[in-house]
């Protein structure tokens, strides 16, 4: 049997999909929200951790490596994403994904990708190939990711600096920076376009 934890913030959704992998006759699901994920991993220690990456609670991207759970063998994590999201997807590799389903496929690809994940094997949907193309060539540095993540928040350049240790004018450096390479017109067009393609 595969124990199986299913994440996903809209409680319908969320449901609807458990009832229906328990049909199953080799896995065994539970699910839980965002919120509660962490506590669902530690308690119930589940072979594959199957995880939609819009999360209610965070601004774009969801804490991926609280599902790795702490103490013991960590869960297989499984992705339930969309290929106009590259950030996302490449947040979700570098937290050690092994699965990527596309939510926009087939609900037996999620069943193929469960029992593969719980395997220790990769699987990826092929529509998602030009996501992850996208993901490989996101603009920004780390840096400039910590810049304009705490601008998201509404810190100002002071603030910025302050935070990351930067002078004020190399705050503005990176700001004209990210501006420039985003495309954007402004910090907070930076900030949405940024939101949208899941870097920040």
């Amino acid at each position: 049997m595969i124990g199986v934890l299913l994440v996903h913030d809209e409680c319908l959704v969320r449901s609807v999909l458990a009832e229906w992998l328990r049909q199953e006759p080799d896995l065994v699901v539970y699910d839980a929200s965002w919120r509660a994920a962490p506590g669902r991993v530690r308690s119930l220690r589940p072979d594959v951790c199957a995880a939609d990456l819009d999360c209610a609670d965070a601004v774009g991207i969801p804490p991926l490596a609280d599902l790795r759970g702490a103490g013991g063998p960590a869960p297989g994590l499984l992705v339930l994403a969309h290929a106009g999201r590259p950030g996302l997807l490449k947040r979700a590799a570098e937290a050690g994904a092994l699965g990527y389903v596309d939510k926009e496929g087939s609900p037996q690809r999620l069943v193929s990708a469960i029992r593969e994940v719980a395997q220790g094997k990769r699987f990826v949907d092929d529509s998602l190939g030009f996501g992850f193309l996208k993901a490989a060539e996101m603009p920004l540095t780390r840096r400039e990711l910590s810049v304009l993540s705490l601008a998201a928040e509404g810190a100002s350049v002071a603030e910025i600096a302050g935070s990351l240790h930067l002078s004020h004018g190399t705050v503005r450096n990176y700001m004209a920076a990210i501006t420039r390479k985003t495309g954007a017109r402004n910090r907070i067009d930076a900030i949405r376009i940024s939101q949208g393609e899941g870097w920040l």
